[in-house]
């Protein structure tokens, strides 16, 4: 019997590691590798805002009906949560710490577009909060507004 207590603490302290470490490894490393895909993280950063956007229509949905399932409700409110999370992740440790650059001193171009693109980043950073506290589908819009603004800046020829 203690045997076989101890085989199940050390799977579930395995799977606990395991867990952290694939959770630390996904996060882009910040480490000069340079291996990015700008394009990859556009597109999780949308698929971030549907999933978002499916959570909230179905948060009101569920909170509509006659008995209402809490339980059901609770699991999308958690979605809803952890993908404003995981889009604030990339907006802040992938674009705002290792793709947007520092202008380079007197250069007055180069320092207006890096605060344009610090400007709708910060804003995608708000909205992405906002969409936490809400079912509000008005963050949702212009949270793909934002997104959309930055791709055109961020991929122009001088961004």
């Amino acid at each position: 019997m203690k045997k076989s207590v101890g085989k199940q603490i050390a799977a579930v302290s395995i799977l606990a590691v395991v867990a952290i470490l694939a959770s630390i490894a996904y996060s882009h490393c910040q480490i000069p590798c340079g291996i990015y895909d700008d394009e990859a993280r556009f597109g999780e950063i949308a698929e971030h805002i549907t999933t978002i956007e499916k959570s909230m229509k179905t948060i009101t949905e569920l909170s509509g009906q006659e008995k209402p399932n809490m339980n059901q409700i609770v699991r999308w409110v958690n979605n809803k949560d952890l993908h404003a999370d995981e889009l604030s992740e990339i907006v802040t440790y992938y674009f705002m710490a290792q793709r947007v650059k520092l202008p380079t001193e007197g250069d007055a171009k180069a320092q207006n577009e890096y605060v344009n693109k610090l400007t709708l980043l910060h804003q995608m950073l708000v909205y992405s909060m906002k969409a936490k506290q809400t079912t509000d589908l008005e963050n949702v819009e212009k949270l793909k507004s934002l997104l959309n603004e930055f791709h055109k800046v961020y991929s122009s020829p001088s961004g």
